[in-house]
C-alpha cells in the first residue's frame, strides 16, 4: 500500500503556507556539512520557500563572541563561567539555538548527526521554555488512511517523544501546547482526547486517575478548550462508540488531538498507526519552546530535513 493521501496533502497544504508568508523564514541548520541537510537547504532555496542559514566549520568570532556573552547571561546563575559560555556558543548545536535566541533566525533543525538529548539540551540551555510553560514536549503529526478521522486524515498525537511519565499538571501543559500545535499546523481548531483505558470511569485505577485530574486542570486553566476525558482510543474516534460511551461529549467520535498519558503509550501508539495501518508519522516537533528549534532523526533523509524545516517554519510564524 501506498502513503495515505491525508499525508500528501498535508505536506501539500504546509508547503502553500510557507510560501503565501509575508516574509520568507530563515532557518538554521546547525549540521551544514551533512549531505542530507545541503540538498534540503538547496531544494528550500531554490522553491524560495525558506532562506536556510547553515553552520559549517568554525563560526566567526564576532558571532561567536556575540553569542558567549547572551549564553553567559542565560545561564551564569547555574554557575557557568564567561570562558565557558565562550567555549560553549562555538559548538554548532548551541551557536544554532543562540541565533535563534538573538532573532538572527527564525528557527533551527539539527538531529541529523547529533542525538536527541544533544539537540533538546541545546535548545533549553539557549531559548527555554516559552513564558508560562514549564513541560517541553514532543509532538508527531500522523496521517491516516481514512480521511474521515481527525482532520481530513490528519491527527495530532502527544506526548511521544520526551517525557517518559508526566503527571497530571504535566498531561495540561501537554494538551495546551498541542492544541496550540493542533491550530498552528494542521489548521484547524483543537478537540483533545485525553486518553486512558478506561471511559468516563468505567475502570478505576490511578493510571485513569490522572487523566481525570488532568482533565480538571485543563478546563481551569483552559476553560475555552474542547477536551474531553478520560477517553478510550475508539470512544475518542469513532462516532458511534463515542455517543455510547461518552453521551454528550463534543470531543468523543470526533478527537483530532491525542494526548496519551505516558511516553510508552504513545510512542507505541504512533509506530502501530504507521505500521500496521500504512500511515505516515512526521515529527517529533519540539512544543512549548520560546522559538522553535526541531529535531530530525539521525536516519533522516532529505525529505524530512526539508519537511522540519517547513514546520519549523509556520511554528516560527504562529508562536
Amino acid at each position: 500500500m501506498s502513503l495515505p493521501e491525508s499525508a500528501a496533502l498535508f505536506l501539500a497544504r504546509q508547503t502553500e503556507r510557507v510560501r503565501r508568508l509575508p516574509k520568507k523564514k530563515r532557518i538554521v541548520f546547525p549540521e551544514g556539512t551533512d549531505k542530507r541537510v545541503q540538498e534540503a537547504a538547496a531544494r528550500l532555496t531554490r522553491e524560495g520557500l525558506i532562506d536556510p542559514i547553515l553552520v559549517a566549520g568554525e563560526p566567526k568570532t564576532q558571532d561567536a563572541e556575540k553569542y558567549a556573552a547572551l549564553y553567559f547571561e542565560r545561564r551564569r546563575s547555574k554557575g557557568l563561567t564567561l570562558m565557558e559560555a565562550q567555549q560553549v556558543a562555538r559548538k554548532p548545536l548551541y551557536f544554532a539555538s543562540l541565533m535563534v535566541a538573538a532573532g538572527d533566525a527564525d528557527g533551527a533543525v539539527g538531529g541529523a548527526v547529533n542525538t536527541t538529548a544533544e539537540t533538546v539540551r541545546a535548545a533549553l540551555h539557549c531559548i527555554g521554555p516559552a513564558a508560562g510553560v514549564r513541560t517541553v514536549s514532543g509532538v508527531f503529526f500522523v496521517c491516516v488512511q481514512d480521511r474521515g478521522y481527525g482532520h481530513d486524515g490528519v491527527l495530532a498525537f502527544a506526548d511521544c517523544g520526551l517525557v517518559i511519565d508526566p503527571s497530571a499538571v504535566e498531561i495540561a501543559e501537554i494538551a495546551i501546547a498541542t492544541a496550540h500545535s493542533t491550530r498552528t499546523i494542521i489548521g484547524t481548531e483543537p478537540k483533545v482526547a485525553l486518553l486512558s483505558f478506561s471511559t468516563k470511569g468505567s475502570a478505576k485505577h490511578p493510571f485513569a486517575e490522572k487523566m481525570i485530574e488532568a482533565l480538571r486542570i485543563l478546563r481551569e486553566r483552559a476553560p475555552d478548550l474542547d477536551v474531553d476525558g478520560e477517553l478510550q482510543a475508539d470512544a475518542a474516534l469513532v462516532a458511534s462508540v463515542g455517543s455510547s460511551k461518552a453521551p454528550g461529549s463534543t470531543v468523543a467520535g470526533r478527537a483530532n488531538t491525542l494526548i496519551f498519558p505516558d511516553l510508552a503509550s504513545g510512542n507505541i501508539a504512533y509506530k502501530l498507526v504507521e505500521r500496521l495501518g500504512n500511515g505516515a508519522a512526521y515529527g517529533p516537533f519540539l512544543q512549548g519552546l520560546a522559538k522553535p528549534v526541531n529535531d530530525l532523526s539521525r536516519g533522516c533523509s532529505t525529505d524530512d530535513v526539508y519537511g522540519a524545516a517547513i514546520v519549523t517554519a509556520l511554528q516560527s510564524e504562529g508562536a
